[in-house]
């Protein structure tokens, strides 16, 4: 099914399930840019991502290189690749992050410049990071910049997030000032005055944001190794200082996923708004850029004697903007759109069956027309009325797709219109939506049967024999989500010993900003009068507060 609607993704993307245990060769391009001084890889394979920084003076490395890529369960697609440095734009963690993105790569003079880029589908906005070395240069430049060519408006975060090992006596070289914490809790400290020195002064997973900074630089140095990573950037532009940790206690584990040996990591961050719970808006042909700087050391630095470095950049205008980076996303929709210009149906190509997983893009803006000129001429209206219903919720036009989607007899359709009335809390019309589904083949699929439980399930007690009938026929199945789902069956059955006996067995994988396990064991609590019982470990979610504009649906 498509994200729209869905809390664990973002529409036109894949979301994913689960990470797996076993690896996979594949090939990966990169770009390598170096000068005497440094030597930086950046990975157009992998969102653009600068992967490596070498300080060569040195010959060590100094960010996070885990040498696999092994995504984490965290949003918005539960496939973030940690490590190296990550810009994020126009969500936290760049949908795009694990795609491949367009680049190019320009001398001029003694600077050579790697710009990577795409037009993202989610709004249509385009971005592009201007990665830069000069011959003399003793650090990497970041300019990043992004604009609104669309005809509305819309919403955007954007940080900059470097990843490097974590050691017991890291030391965080960060400015003074007041700081928000962001814990289990949020609260406020003084940093000079209640601040973490060093990693080992961390003991569980922390976010901290400067709210009030008294200096444009920060960065950790770890005398064991003796490396160091530092950033500096005009305030004015970047007002946004973080860090994080997993800290040293038991929450350090879930640094590990991402790697094949237990090398915990922090990351350092940087970004034009000041933490991660605000969205800004980009206006109709507005565009906005920062520039960034990241200094490699095998020295300790003083923050307050970091300089922003003059460099002669090429012009703004210069930089280019890309179109959509990845045809498979899009080369349809656009075959869509020149059939209609020239009113041919013999030009239509047939609609991608619902498993090729080809969503319209809601950033592509001028597809309506196309669509219903589609619906009337094409033998398979039935998918056209599936893509266009389906785009028109990726475009917050959630009544005029019910209407089109209510027209359309696939199953496919029908499990949609269960997803949308859910969330209007038409609960018996989503019902009504999946009891008209008839293959078995579909309606068996487990990201169906979750969606439907879950409407079932807000009916209250009288859906309990058909949820039950309906979950008994994946009784074998292993499925995290599924088993999610037998648990809350058995808590509405009331038999709360089985609940329980099957949410302390199941070892779920760990998943960032997600609850609902926790909030299963919270309703067990109340019915053993467990009040003050920890989560165990085996749930696999994490203990933070709910914070950050990461999300566009709520979990229900």
């Amino acid at each position: 099914m498509p994200t729209v609607f869905d809390p664990d993704g973002v529409y036109p993307y894949q979301s994913y399930c689960e990470t797996s245990e076993r690896p996979v060769i594949k090939s990966y391009n990169f770009i390598r840019l170096e000068n005497s001084f440094i030597s930086v890889l950046i990975y157009p394979d992998l969102g653009g991502k600068v992967y490596s920084i070498i300080h060569k003076i040195s010959g060590k490395e100094v960010l996070y290189v885990p040498n696999v890529i092994r995504p984490i369960r965290i949003l918005p697609r539960f496939s973030f690749v940690a490590g190296g440095i990550e810009m994020s734009f126009p969500i936290s963690h760049t949908p795009s992050q694990s795609e491949t993105v367009l680049y190019d790569i320009c001398r001029i003079e003694e600077r050579i410049y790697v710009t990577v880029g795409e037009t993202e589908l989610r709004y249509g906005m385009q971005w592009t990071i201007e990665y830069s070395l000069g011959e003399r240069d003793n650090f990497l430049t970041q300019r990043t910049v992004f604009k609104n060519p669309t005809n509305q408006p819309h919403p955007w975060m954007s940080w900059s997030n470097a990843a490097i090992p974590a050691y017991e006596d890291t030391k965080f070289h960060f400015p003074k000032g007041p700081v928000l914490a962001h814990e289990d809790t949020i609260f406020s400290i003084d940093w000079e005055k209640d601040g973490p020195r060093k990693n080992s002064d961390i003991k569980k997973m922390s976010g901290y944001f400067w709210l009030q900074p008294h200096c444009n630089a920060f960065g950790c140095y770890t005398p064991s190794t003796g490396t160091g990573l530092y950033h500096v950037a005009d305030l004015d532009k970047v007002k946004g200082i973080k860090l994080w940790s997993y800290g040293t206690d038991r929450d350090k584990e879930w640094s590990y996923l991402s790697s094949l040996n237990k090398q915990p990591f922090l990351e350092i961050q940087a970004g034009p708004i000041v933490d991660q719970s605000i969205k800004n808006e980009l206006g109709i042909g507005e565009t906005l850029w920062r520039t960034e700087f990241w200094i490699p050391s095998d020295q300790p630095l003083n923050i307050e004697e970091i300089d922003l470095p003059k460099v002669a950049l090429r012009q703004l205008e210069e930089i280019p903007f890309y179109s959509y980076a990845r045809g498979g996303d899009v080369d349809v929709w656009f075959q869509l759109l020149k059939a209609y210009e020239n009113n041919n149906v013999k030009e239509l190509q047939e609609p991608p069956s619902p498993e090729e997983v080809c969503w319209p893009p809601s950033g592509m803006c001028n597809l309506e027309i196309a669509f219903r000129w589609a619906i009337k001429h094409h033998s398979k209206s039935n998918y056209w009325k599936l893509y266009f219903g389906v785009w028109l919720l990726g475009r917050g036009k959630t009544n005029e797709a019910v209407s089109v989607l209510s027209t359309s007899d696939l199953d496919i359709s029908k499990a949609i219109l269960g997803r949308v009335f859910f969330y209007q809390d038409k609960l018996h019309d989503a019902v009504i939506s999946y009891r008209g589904m008839k293959d078995e083949t579909f309606i068996l699929h487990p990201q169906i049967m979750v969606e439907r439980d879950k409407a079932l399930a807000a009916l209250g007690s009288e859906t309990l024999q058909e949820r039950l009938s309906w979950l008994d026929k994946l009784n074998a199945l292993e499925d995290e989500i599924i088993i999610e789902r037998r648990i809350a069956l058995l808590i509405d059955m009331e038999k709360y010993e089985a609940a329980i006996d099957i949410l302390k067995a199941t070892k779920f994988q760990k998943i960032h900003q997600r609850y609902t396990r926790k909030k299963l064991w919270k309703k067990l609590c109340e019915k053993f009068n467990m009040d003050n019982e920890p989560y165990p470990e085996n749930l696999g979610e994490d203990d933070l507060a709910q914070f950050g504009a990461y999300r566009e649906f709520d979990e229900r």
